[in-house]
């Protein structure tokens, strides 16, 4: 299941029009309990200074774990393509009925493969996980027949590489899966929450420029959701690795 994270234009918006609020709410606080004293005022900017660095830090920590997972992604995409290329080569090694099949199969699991990484609709990524799976039955099958019939060191070389397709698109699910925390999210979200209505209570000049805050953390939390949703969003991971592994097939696009 999907959460609001996941769409990064959703998250811009909502934290555009959350903030904004928060600072207007800032401001008619002041007109209604204005501060008396500079003392009042100096200890609001010490509150307002130390909140906005620690909203700081926690969106360059959040950026920074978007982009490891980003670059994650991106690593498992390549490891399956390699390992997907190496099993097409090592299938050669079967008996040619048992090979033709087997590269048969890779196709169409390469296809799949493709769709994972390209589909945004939900159903049809658990149709994709679904075929994914029987391919995987499918194609572990003659490998296990092969295995039983002559178990020489060449087939068992045929059996690892498998495996290793297998494990690397078991790696790139798991990438897939992992994204930051909504914990996370709501820490920073209630954060800067705290900074936009001290901001609007400070605020001596007019409102408009009190918004520029909200909206310069609205394009950052925009631009953390972007790196960190695989497929919702301006910047995700493409499958190019796989389709070149495709086109090596002699398979169309």
């Amino acid at each position: 299941m999907e959460s609001f994270a996941h769409y990064p234009f959703f998250v811009f918006v909502l934290t555009f029009v959350f903030l904004s609020i928060a600072t207007m709410a800032g401001a008619c606080l002041h007109r209604r309990y204005p501060t008396v004293t500079a003392d009042h005022k100096d200890d609001l900017g010490i509150i307002l200074a130390a909140t906005l660095t620690l909203l700081a830090l926690i969106i360059g920590f959040s950026f920074a774990m978007a982009t490891n997972r980003y670059d994650e992604r991106k690593r498992f995409e390549e490891a399956e393509a390699s390992a997907t290329r190496t099993e097409i080569l090592r299938a050669e090694l079967l008996q040619p009925a048992e090979a033709a099949k087997v590269r048969k199969l890779l196709g169409e699991y390469l296809d799949q493969r493709i769709l994972f990484y390209d589909i945004k609709d939900i159903s049809r990524r658990v149709q994709i996980a679904q075929r994914t799976n029987q391919l995987e039955a499918d194609l572990w099958a003659p490998i296990r027949e092969a295995a039983a019939a002559q178990p020489t060191p060449v087939v068992a070389l045929v059996v690892a590489g498998m495996n290793d397709v297998f494990k690397a698109q078991g790696d790139a699910q798991a990438a897939d899966w992992n994204r930051i925390p909504i914990a996370a999210w709501l820490l920073m979200a209630a954060i800067a929450l705290c900074c936009t209505v001290l901001l609007g209570y400070r605020a001596r000049t007019s409102m408009r420029l009190a918004l520029v805050l909200p909206l310069v953390v609205a394009v950052s939390f925009f631009l953390i959701a972007d790196i960190d949703t695989p497929r919702h969003g301006l910047i995700h991971v493409g499958p190019e690795n796989l389709e070149s592994v495709t086109k090596s097939l002699g398979r169309p696009q």
